[in-house]
């Protein structure tokens, strides 16, 4: 069989290219410290969620000037708190578990996107700068009523 000598240039520069890609990738990822979340990194009993702090007490607590922290908790069709209601610009910082299957946790129009896993601490920050409401939808198939899991955020 024989090869073109253009063919045998053009798979050479592919090939070396992809050793370069990966050696780049591999790294940099080493120089940055990457690594995979330790076994314990936020995590709770998933059992345990409506007695562990601060999923005991769903809701909105202002941390600081204009901003707010969202402690949430998705279960089987609904989110706690239901609604919540902020000043417009206010940043939210999202804190958010499942108490039971994998749920999602979408806020269309922003890039709020979060896949909601049972006994992981999933967290989020956004700001938002114009008044509306926002819904809260699950983009992660979790049962038969699943369409209407949902949850609203009014911005004043």
């Amino acid at each position: 069989m024989h090869i073109h000598r253009l063919e045998k240039i053009w798979l050479t520069v592919g090939i070396t290219m992809l050793f370069v890609f990966l050696a780049v990738l591999g790294v940099s990822a080493f120089a940055m410290g990457t690594k995979p979340p330790s076994e314990h990194h936020h995590r709770i009993d998933p059992t345990q969620v409506d007695t562990t702090a601060p999923f005991d007490k769903p809701g909105l607590t202002k941390i600081g000037d204009n901003e707010y922290e969202a402690v949430m908790t998705a279960f089987t069709f609904g989110y706690a708190p239901d609604n919540m209601e902020i000043p417009a610009g206010a940043t939210v910082h999202f804190t958010v578990t499942s108490k039971d299957v994998v749920h999602g946790f979408a806020i269309p129009g922003t890039n709020v996107n979060m896949m909601i896993v049972p006994g992981e601490i999933s967290q989020i920050t956004h700001t938002f700068t114009e008044p509306g409401e926002f819904l809260v939808l699950c983009n992660e198939y979790c049962g038969g009523a699943h369409e209407w899991m949902k949850t609203k955020i009014i911005v004043k």
